[in-house]
Formats: C-alpha cells, structure tokens, sequence
C-alpha cells in the first residue's frame, strides 16, 4: 500500500491478523531464519508488518532496526514483538517508495515478504539502494513468479482477486528481474516451490549488492 492510501475497516481490523497468521506460519518461518540472520549494523526492514521478523535477528550483528510500514494498524501488533525482541527498534510509519532517511545511512536493507504488496516495487528497491552504505546488502525472502508457463497462468489469472483480498499481493512478480532493473546484483539467490498451492509458493531468497 501507498503511503498515500487511507485502509479501509477490513484492512485497518481484520487484514492485520490474517497477515500475522499466515505469515507467521513455521513454513515461513523457516525461510525467515536463513535470511533475517544475517543482517548487521544499522538495519531498514521494508514492510516490517506486524514484527515477524524481530526474534529472528542477531542481536550482536545489529546495532539498530528501523522497521518501515504504511499501515499503523501493522504497528500495534508490532510494538508487542519490540518489547520483546531485547533491539533497538524504530517504527516508521511511511511507505518504501518514499524513505524518509539520508543517502548512506544503512548497512543492510532488508525485505522479506513484501515486495510482493508495495505498489511500485521498483521505486522502493531504488530507494533501498540509495540508503545503502558502500559495502551494504539487500537481504530478501520473497514470493513471486514460477518458472513454469502453467504455474504463472494461473498466477495472472489469480493475482486480480487475490491483490484485493491480500492488502495488494501480487503473486506473479518477477524477483531478480526487479533487483536487477533497480541497481542491484545477486550475490546468493536461492529459489523453490516451498510445499502449498504452487501459484502462492514460488520463493526466492537471497543477498544483494548495489551494482
């Protein structure tokens, strides 16, 4: 969602728990721990949601999280999680296309999750790359397009209704071909089919760096 977007009841009450449940299932989870991890430094998590992320997170690598999020209905759930998390958490609630924060300014961008919903992805991918320090890294567990044409045709037949259900999920978007338009090259890059419905399961995961 944009930051100019104003939620509806359904995406300010309801939307924000069916995102915990589903996101926070052990087969995401599992993806979760072989990226969040690594993160170090001064840390931007895009779309931090409702805090999946944050018991996942090394506490001797990072020395700050700052979570960004247009939807402070997500936030609520997530000041829980902070309390808990032991890190020094900032919550900001603005959208990715948009980062409110100075050029340099971040050893790792992380992102897991939600390039799949922000509604230019690319423009939020740039933006990533603009706050990267030299030497940062683009950490990323995503969702998006499967190799096989049978898969992806239900994809784009899918994606209409699913977006409206789903807070904006897209699930035909296609990962590296978005990393590398927006300025970054993989470094690892890992995908698969994860076991469910192969249209909503395709994954990739990875690190990358500005190019």
């Amino acid at each position: 969602m944009s930051a100019g977007h104003r939620p509806n009841w359904y995406e300010r009450h309801l939307l924000p728990y069916l995102t915990d449940v589903v996101c926070g299932a052990e087969l995401v989870a599992r993806q979760r721990r072989k990226i969040v991890p690594l993160a170090r430094g001064r840390v931007l998590e895009i779309g931090m949601g409702t805090g999946l992320n944050l018991e996942h997170y090394d506490p001797s690598r990072v020395e700050k999280v700052v979570g960004l999020d247009p939807v402070l209905a997500m936030h609520r759930l997530a000041r829980r999680r902070v309390e808990r998390s032991g890190l020094a958490v900032e919550l900001a609630a603005q959208s990715a296309e948009e980062v409110p924060f100075a050029d340099r300014s971040f050893d790792t961008v992380l992102v897991t999750y939600s390039l799949c919903t922000i509604p230019d992805p690319g423009a939020a991918l740039r933006e990533a790359r603009r706050v990267l320090r030299p030497g940062g890294q683009l950490l990323f567990c995503e969702h998006g397009l499967a190799p096989d044409e049978s898969v992806r045709r239900w994809q784009d037949r899918l994606t209409p209704l699913w977006s409206e259900l789903a807070g904006g999920c897209h699930l035909n978007r296609d990962i590296p071909a978005l990393l590398s338009q927006s300025g970054f090259h993989t470094v690892e890059l890992e995908s698969r089919y994860l076991p469910g419905p192969r249209p909503f399961t395709y994954s990739y995961w990875g690190a990358a760096e500005p190019d």
